[in-house]
């Protein structure tokens, strides 16, 4: 199950849930003040391969031609 990012606008914390992709934009719950208004962040990822790491919002690493990190022979 994918992990998502949320932040909460009413006390600013952000938080990860682990849930179903057909629940990815639905609101969840503020596990601090129990807000129902949060919203999903785009969050970006790490990469590590033997070059060292690379941040990225999609797609593969810097350099690398696959689509995603687990194309990647590095």
């Amino acid at each position: 199950m994918p992990l998502y990012e949320y932040y909460c606008p009413h006390c600013e914390l952000t938080f990860e849930l682990r849930r179903p992709f057909s629940q990815a934009d639905d609101p969840a719950p503020c596990p601090q003040c129990q807000a129902e208004d949060t919203k999903r962040m785009l969050s970006t990822f790490v990469c590590m391969s033997q070059g060292g790491t690379s941040a990225s919002s999609g797609g593969g690493c810097s350099g690398c031609s696959a689509s995603s990190c687990a194309g990647c022979k590095r």
